[in-house]
């Protein structure tokens, strides 16, 4: 099968979402049964847009129906779904860290690398948050998480402030809402869906049907 006749399944996801971490492992477990791997059409969510001022810094002052409560049940199914995956994570929550730079720059990565360069860079992402519990927002660390990716450096920097591409991932987030999808992780696959960190068996059945 050739690369353009490959199956591919489109995850909608922003990285600090603990449950879009959690879903890839899912999606990992998933893939190891299969003797074709799955193509991933990554597609940029933005968890914080009802929370971002014009310049797209966030308001963290914005109320947006999540309160502690709300946090504390997240935290208890996040570590429910970390012993059912069997997955480290160093976080919880992310609350304070701000996903779209990193967003940027996988969506640059993505539009011009080949498949293998963006995965390599979108896993460094999510485990230096979720496993390192680093700032994904700060420009340095895209960058040297960009190059041990074998993506120059200089083109990161370059994409973090090209106003254009992130006008381009904004109208990715718009047309995700427009296909219907009001949360991430969320699967899809030749017009059906799947939403949360759903176990593996979920997205055989999503795909395979069985």
């Amino acid at each position: 099968m050739s690369q353009q006749e490959s199956e591919r399944i489109t995850v909608y996801s922003d990285y600090v979402c603990p449950f879009c971490y959690l879903g890839r492992h899912s999606l990992n477990q998933y893939q190891e049964t299969r003797e074709e791997e799955l193509e991933i059409d990554w597609h940029p969510f933005d968890l914080r847009s009802q929370k971002r001022n014009p310049d797209g810094t966030i308001d963290h002052a914005v109320d947006d129906g999540k309160d502690d409560d709300y946090y504390a049940q997240a935290k208890e199914n996040v570590r429910r779904l970390q012993e059912k995956y069997d997955v480290e994570m160093d976080l919880d929550i992310a609350t304070d860290i701000d996903s779209l730079p990193a967003q940027v720059a996988s969506y640059y990565v993505k539009e011009h690398y080949d498949q293998a360069t963006w995965l390599d860079f979108d896993v460094a992402i999510f485990e230096a948050l979720w496993q390192e519990g680093k700032d994904i927002g700060d420009e340095a660390l895209l960058v040297e998480l960009a190059e041990d990716a074998g993506v120059a450096g200089d083109e990161i920097r370059s994409a973090l402030d090209d106003e254009s591409l992130r006008a381009e991932v904004r109208e990715q987030f718009t047309e995700a809402q427009q296909h219907g999808v009001t949360g991430v992780p969320t699967f899809a696959y030749e017009g059906y869906a799947a939403r949360g960190a759903v176990p593996p068996e979920q997205l055989r059945r999503l795909v395979e049907g069985t």
